[in-house]
């Protein structure tokens, strides 16, 4: 491994890219696996028939890298153990213990976002989704599919829209799928083009009409599913416990993800024996993955980032970010040049030396609220300088109160009561050093509201 240049957990030779000619595209690392005493990583380009040049690899303990004979140009990024038959799933791929590859044809052309386990059939069936919203069941044994579901018509997608879906996730009897989809025409209110979504083997229930990337979670340690995905106000984070979705907000560490291209593929996955990171809208967390009386513990922040990850995970003790460094896209980046990766190699802990957590979002940007109703809870905890911008639009002032929750219970307390007229802009800044897990805010008459917290 000495032989090798590493700049800051950058080793150039483990790069990955596309074909220049006949058409640049991407060279993004969809997904991550340690497998079979070596680490499998797959790239995709922007669509299988804009590019060339990716396929899957595999990087042995001596950092040499070797592309699979068996890879094939597509737009994959969905990985999974099946337990049941000791196979790692991979792009369209299936790995043995051993390392031998096979590839599931009828799935060589489908973008591929993810794999599940199969609600009926766990020992020989799994589910994956596709960016389409394309809905299969294949055999790990014989490879054979079916598709069961297009997801645009059931979940009732607006008609022109691009769907654009990610992140899928079996567990308590259902599968979760999400849909990033979102533009200028949903920012301005003409369509609600993402979603939240759940299957029970039956019938089809939207969660929420937003985008939404990421649905994770462990077999135990209290069962929840979590899924991040975004408004105008600020990220989101909903939580399923014992058949109930819990919303809880988050800030934004940019604006250059509010777009449905924009966050992929932003992921929750173990990366150290029982501990969760999070990826979310420019910002990693940890996120404890138990549940205790109901509910879950706070998240909590550990940096700010403007790099694409589209997977991470953890291999010979080291943490591994994928990227997606150069993307031409079809010359739609006229200095991008050749479509290019690389990964990142380091320790979890040296997140805590990447940007200082900061952001802005609250739990109300411009919305119909009810007087007595509490906002989701907004995280709170882990930020330097706090600052509240408030407004409303009604036929008179209105009292804020802010509430928080200290102990990260749901138990919240009063710590401020702020007068707005209506037209007015109020700005509260708190004391230094002021924290709480959680904040939340209550109006005393209905009002159209804004509550934006801005961390710096």
């Amino acid at each position: 491994m000495t032989d090798h240049a590493n700049i800051n957990g950058v080793f150039p030779h483990l790069h990955v890219t596309a074909d220049i000619v006949p058409r640049r595209t991407e060279a993004g690392i969809g997904a991550l696996m340690p497998w079979a005493d070596r680490l499998w990583m797959i790239t995709y380009p922007s669509n299988p028939n804009s590019g060339s040049g990716t396929g899957l690899y595999e990087v042995l303990p001596d950092l040499t890298m070797n592309r699979r004979p068996e890879s094939v140009v597509g737009v994959y990024a969905n990985r999974l153990v099946h337990s049941a038959t000791d196979q790692m799933i991979i792009g369209p791929h299936i790995v043995d213990p051993d390392g031998d590859v096979r590839t599931i044809d009828a799935l060589v052309p489908h973008r591929l976002t993810a794999t599940m386990d199969h609600l009926y059939d766990p020992k020989r069936m799994v589910y994956f989704l596709t960016m389409e919203g394309l809905l299969f069941e294949c055999d790990v044994e014989t490879l054979a599919c079916e598709r069961l579901w297009d997801l645009k018509g059931e979940l009732a997608l607006p008609e022109g829209m691009w769907p654009h879906f990610k992140g899928a996730h079996t567990a308590m009897g259902r599968v979760v799928v999400c849909n990033n989809s979102y533009d200028e025409r949903d920012y301005l209110g003409k369509q609600r083009a993402g979603r939240l979504a759940e299957w029970d083997g039956e019938m089809w229930r939207t969660i929420e009409e937003k985008p939404f990337m990421e649905a994770a979670g462990r077999r135990n340690l209290g069962q929840a599913i979590f899924a991040t995905g975004w408004d105008e106000a600020s990220a989101i984070l909903k939580v399923l416990i014992e058949g109930t979705w819990l919303t809880y907000r988050l800030p934004k560490a940019s604006q250059c993800y509010d777009h449905g291209w924009l966050t992929e593929w932003t992921r929750i996955r173990e990366v150290e024996t029982e501990r969760f990171l999070m990826d979310c809208h420019g910002m990693f967390y940890e996120l404890p993955a138990q549940v205790y009386g109901g509910d879950i513990l706070p998240v909590k922040p550990i940096c700010q980032h403007l790099r694409i990850i589209p997977d991470f995970c953890t291999w010979m003790g080291l943490l591994v970010l994928a990227g997606n460094q150069g993307t031409p896209s079809s010359d739609s980046n006229p200095l991008g040049g050749q479509p290019q990766a690389n990964l990142w190699l380091g320790k979890t802990d040296d997140l805590w030396g990447f940007g200082r957590p900061a952001g802005w979002g609250g739990p109300w940007r411009r919305t119909p609220v009810e007087a007595g109703e509490p906002s989701d809870p907004f995280l709170l905890t882990g930020f330097g300088r706090t600052c509240l911008h408030l407004a409303q639009v009604s036929d008179g002032p209105v009292e804020f109160t802010v509430e928080v929750d200290f102990l990260g219970d749901g138990t919240f307390g009063a710590a401020e009561t702020i007068t707005v007229g209506s037209g007015e802009h109020r700005t509260h800044v708190f004391a230094e050093g002021f924290s709480a897990h959680w904040v939340r805010v209550v109006t005393d008459r209905d009002c159209t509201a804004t509550a934006q917290f801005v961390y710096t």
